[in-house]
C-alpha cells in the first residue's frame, strides 16, 4: 500500500539527520493554521457503532465521519483495533487503509498517531489479556512488568499503533471507587516504581506511553467517579503527584492524560499551573498532553467554567492541553475561526502543534520512507511469549491471606466442592479494560478469543483424582438466595469446600468493579455475603478465595474458612495459577498493594495515615483496622529476618544511608521473600504517615538459605511538602524499618539527620535501590 511522493509538498522536515525539533519546526512554518488545527484533532473511525466504551459517548454520536476528519491532515487516530472485534490480521489492514487516506489527505503527507487502550495488554481481539493494574502491584516486580509492557509495546508497533493509553498511576484513596482495579495500589512508592517499569517497558519497543490520569482523579468525594477531587496541597504533591513526577523526570514519559475531575474548583482540563507550570516549567515534561475522551466538551457541559464548546477548546489549550481525544470537537472550526479572528493567539496553537509534530518526527513518521503498508508480518498477538510472561505475572500476584490451619498445600482430597458465582465464569477473571470486558460484551455471538479457562476448569485439571461438584450458589449480583440452599448441601458433603466469590468487571454500572461501577459500601456484591457465612459454617474444610478488582470487607469470612486467597482480576493465566497455589505446585509470594479492609470500615482510609487516622481508644468508636495490612502476604515457605543495621547513624541531611539486614529461608521449600523497607518521622514540622513505603526488593531463597538484602536511602527520601507548601528534608531524628508488611512491627533503626534543612525539587533522588548481595 505505498503512498505516491509525487503531489506531497516536503523540505527539511522529512530530513531524518536532522533533530526532530527542527524537523518540526520547519514543517509548523510551512503550515497553513487550518492545517496546523488538523493535527490537533483525532478521529475515531466507527465511533457511531461502538457499544458503551467511555463516558457520556451516545452525546457525541454525531460527531464529524471519518472522511470528513481527514481532510487537511489528522493529529490522532482512535482504537482502529479496540472498537469492535476484528482478526489481528485484518485490524492491521484496516489501520494501514485509514493512514493511507490520511496521508493521501493532506499535502505534506503526515500519518497520525495510532492510539490504542492497553491497560491489561492491547485491547483488541485475540490478543493477551495480563492481570489487571492491581494484580500487578501484588507481585512488587518491577522487572516482570517492564517485561510485560515490552511485549505489549512490541505487539502494537507491529501492527501500526504508536501510543498505549497507560499506565493510571491514580493512589488509591478510597476502595469504594470503581476504578481501583486500574491502579497499582495505594502507595505512591509502590505505584511510581511499578508504573515507572511500565513505562519504560512500553517505550523500550518504541510506543508512546501515556501516564493518566493527571491529577487527583482517586480522590474523588465518596468516591464517584468524576466527583470533584478532596484533598489538600500536601496530599496532592506527596501523595497523587509522585508517581507522575517521576513517570516524567526518570521515565521520559511521552505523554499525560488530564483527569475528568476538578481540584478545590478547577478541572485539570483547564487548569494552567497543573498542565503548564507544573508539568513543563518545573517538572520538563516535552511530550504531549491529550484529552481524556470529551474531557474538552466537558469543560462547558459538566464543569460550566466555559460557556461552549470553543471556549472550552480556547481553555483547555491555554491551559496545556495538546489534542483532543477521541475525535475532534473544539479542535476543529471553532478553534480554527478562533485563532482567525484573533481570540486565539498564533502562538498558544502553534505551541501545541510543535510539540505534536516533534512527537511525529520522533516516531519516523516524516521520514521520507514511511509507508502504511509496511507493517507486513501476520501478527500473533496472544504468543508464547507473551503467555508465559502473562502466567508467570498471575502466580506471582495470588496472595495467599490466610493459612492458619495449613490445610494449604492441598493433599489428595475425595471429593471437593466448588462453590460460588465467579468460579465458572472466565471474565470474572479479567479487568474492565480487558476487550473480553470492554467491548465483548456488545458481541455476545463471539467467543473470547483467548484461551481462559475457569476456577472450576482448573481446579478439575489441578485435581484429576478428585471427585468436583459446583454450585453456584448466587448470582454475582442481586438478591436471589434460592441456590445457597443446594450449595451449603454440597459443601456439607465434601471433603473440601472451595468458595469462589468476587466481582465481574464492567464500565459504568454493568459491573460490580470498572470504570463508572462505584460503591457504597465494601460489603461482597450482592448476597454473596450470605452465601460465604452459610457455605462456611456447613464445609469441613474451606477455602475461601475472593477474585475481585478492590478489597472486600472479608475478615469474618477469612477467620471462618481456613484458608483465604486474594486475587485481583488475574487475567487468562489467572484460573491455573490460582490452582496452582492451591496444589503447592506455586508457592505464593504476592503482597497486597492495598488494605483488605476490616468488618467496620465502611469508608476506609489506607494505611499511609498520621497517628490521628487510626485506631484511637477513646476518640472514636469506629475502628479503622484492617483485617489484612498493606504489603502483606504469606507462603509455604517460613521466613526470619534478622541482624537489621545502618550503616550509619548520623549523616548530612543530603547524605545516604545504607540499610542491611539477612534474610533467611527457615522452611523446607523454595521460596520467595518481599522484605519491605518502611520511614518513619517521629517529629516533624507537620503531620507525617506513622509509616511509609521508601524501598523494597524480592529475594529467591532455597531452603536453609541466608541472603543480605541492602538498601541505599539518599536523604531526600525522608523529603516532604512544608508548611510553605516546598518540599523539604529537615533535621532530626528517622527510623527505618524493615518489615512484611505495613502492619509487620519488623526491625527498626534510628539514624539522626544532621545540618540545615533542605528545600530539594525534582531533581532529587526518587528511588531506594534494594538489592540482594551475592552468597
Amino acid at each position: 500500500m505505498t503512498i505516491s511522493n509525487e503531489r506531497r509538498a516536503t523540505g527539511r522536515w522529512n530530513d531524518p539527520a536532522l533533530p526532530a525539533s527542527v524537523r518540526a519546526r520547519a514543517l509548523l512554518d510551512a503550515m497553513t493554521d487550518a492545517e496546523k488545527v488538523r493535527q490537533l484533532g483525532s478521529s475515531w473511525p466507527g465511533h457511531d457503532a461502538v457499544g458503551d466504551v467511555a463516558p457520556m459517548q451516545e452525546t457525541f454520536r454525531d460527531a464529524e465521519t471519518f472522511d470528513e476528519a481527514v481532510v487537511g491532515g489528522l493529529g490522532h487516530l482512535t482504537r482502529v483495533f479496540g472498537t469492535a472485534p476484528i482478526d489481528p490480521e485484518a485490524g492491521r489492514e484496516r489501520l494501514a487503509a485509514a493512514q493511507a487516506r490520511v496521508v493521501s489527505a493532506n499535502r505534506f503527507g503526515i500519518p497520525a498517531i495510532a492510539h490504542e487502550e492497553c491497560l491489561t495488554g492491547f485491547t483488541t481481539w485475540q490478543a493477551t489479556v495480563y492481570p489487571t493494574p492491581l494484580a500487578l502491584a501484588a507481585t512488587w516486580d518491577p522487572g516482570l512488568v517492564h517485561r510485560m509492557a515490552a511485549a505489549i509495546g512490541s505487539d502494537m508497533a507491529a501492527v501500526g499503533v504508536h501510543q498505549g493509553l497507560a499506565p493510571v498511576l491514580d493512589v488509591v484513596r478510597d476502595y469504594r471507587w470503581g476504578r481501583v482495579e486500574e491502579t497499582l495500589g495505594e502507595d505512591p512508592y509502590l505505584v511510581s516504581e511499578l508504573g515507572l517499569a511500565y513505562v519504560r517497558g512500553l517505550q523500550s519497543a518504541g510506543v508512546v506511553a501515556t501516564v493518566k490520569h493527571f491529577a487527583g482523579y482517586s480522590t474523588s468525594r465518596a468516591a464517584r467517579n468524576h466527583a470533584p477531587a478532596v484533598l489538600g496541597p500536601r496530599e496532592f504533591a506527596d501523595v497523587i503527584l509522585v508517581p507522575f513526577e517521576k513517570a516524567v523526570v526518570a521515565g521520559r514519559v511521552g505523554s499525560v492524560m488530564n483527569a475528568y475531575n476538578d481540584v478545590d474548583g478547577v478541572p485539570c482540563g483547564a487548569d494552567e499551573t497543573l498542565l503548564t507550570d507544573l508539568l513543563r516549567d518545573s517538572w520538563g515534561f516535552e511530550g504531549t498532553v491529550v484529552s481524556d475522551y470529551w474531557s474538552i466538551a466537558f469543560l462547558a457541559t459538566l464543569h460550566r467554567v466555559a460557556a461552549d464548546v470553543p471556549s472550552a477548546a480556547h481553555a483547555a489549550l491555554r491551559a496545556g492541553i495538546d489534542v483532543e481525544l477521541p475525535h475532534r470537537s473544539g479542535y476543529g472550526e471553532p478553534l480554527l475561526a478562533m485563532v482567525r479572528d484573533g481570540r486565539v493567539a498564533p502562538e498558544l496553537l502553534d505551541r501545541a502543534v510543535l510539540r505534536v509534530l516533534t512527537q511525529k518526527a520522533e516516531l519516523g513518521l516524516l521520514d521520507p520512507g514511511w509507508d502504511p503498508g509496511r507493517y507486513t508480518a501476520p501478527p500473533d498477538l496472544d504468543s508464547p511469549r507473551n503467555r508465559d510472561i502473562a502466567r508467570r505475572l498471575a502466580e506471582e500476584s495470588i496472595v495467599l491471606l490466610d493459612n492458619g490451619s495449613d490445610v494449604l498445600p492441598l493433599a489428595g482430597q475425595p471429593s471437593i466442592a466448588v462453590i460460588g458465582p465467579v468460579a465458572d465464569e472466565a471474565r470474572c477473571l479479567f479487568g474492565c479494560y480487558s476487550f473480553p470486558n470492554h467491548v465483548l460484551p456488545h458481541h455476545p455471538e463471539l467467543p473470547l478469543g483467548v484461551e481462559a479457562p475457569t476456577v472450576l476448569d482448573a481446579v478439575r485439571r489441578e485435581f484429576p483424582g478428585s471427585a468436583v461438584h459446583h454450585e453456584i450458589g448466587c448470582p454475582i449480583t442481586g438478591d436471589d438466595r434460592s441456590g445457597i440452599g443446594a450449595a451449603v448441601v454440597a459443601a456439607a458433603a465434601a471433603d473440601l469446600t472451595i468458595l469462589v466469590v468476587g466481582d465481574r468487571s464492567g464500565m459504568f454500572g454493568h459491573g460490580t468493579s470498572g470504570e463508572g461501577c462505584d460503591v457504597p459500601d465494601l460489603n461482597l456484591p450482592g448476597v454473596q455475603d450470605d452465601l460465604a457465612e452459610a457455605v462456611l459454617g456447613a464445609a469441613r474444610q474451606a477455602v475461601l478465595i475472593v477474585v475481585s478488582g478492590r478489597p472486600y470487607a472479608i475478615g469474618r469470612h477469612a477467620r471462618a474458612a481456613d484458608a483465604t486467597l486474594q486475587a485481583f482480576f488475574p487475567g487468562q493465566e489467572g484460573a491455573a495459577a490460582i490452582a496452582g497455589v492451591l496444589s503447592g505446585r506455586i508457592n505464593p509470594s504476592g503482597r497486597l498493594p492495598v488494605q483488605i479492609p476490616g468488618d467496620t470500615a465502611a469508608q476506609p482510609g489506607t494505611y499511609l495515615a498520621p497517628p490521628l487516622a487510626l485506631r484511637s481508644d477513646g476518640v472514636s468508636n469506629i475502628d479503622p483496622t484492617p483485617a489484612f495490612p498493606f504489603g502483606h502476604g504469606t507462603s509455604y515457605s517460613s521466613f526470619r529476618i534478622q541482624d537489621v543495621r545502618a550503616d550509619e547513624d548520623v549523616v548530612a541531611v543530603d547524605g545516604l544511608i545504607t540499610v542491611r539486614a539477612t534474610v533467611t529461608n527457615t522452611g523446607d521449600r523454595a521460596g520467595t521473600h518481599v522484605p519491605q523497607l518502611y520511614l518513619t518521622d517521629p517529629v516533624a514540622s507537620v503531620t507525617r504517615p506513622v509509616r511509609q513505603l521508601i524501598g523494597f526488593t524480592r529475594v529467591d531463597l532455597a531452603p536453609g538459605q541466608t541472603r543480605t538484602v541492602r538498601f541505599t536511602v539518599h536523604a531526600d527520601m525522608t523529603g516532604f511538602t512544608g508548611r510553605d507548601l516546598r518540599r523539604r528534608v529537615e533535621p532530626g531524628h528517622i527510623i527505618l524499618t524493615i518489615a512484611r508488611s505495613a502492619g509487620d512491627p519488623g526491625s527498626s533503626v534510628q539514624v539522626t539527620l544532621i545540618g540545615d534543612a533542605r528545600v530539594v525539587d525534582h531533581t532529587r533522588t526518587m528511588s531506594v535501590p534494594g538489592d540482594v548481595l551475592p552468597d
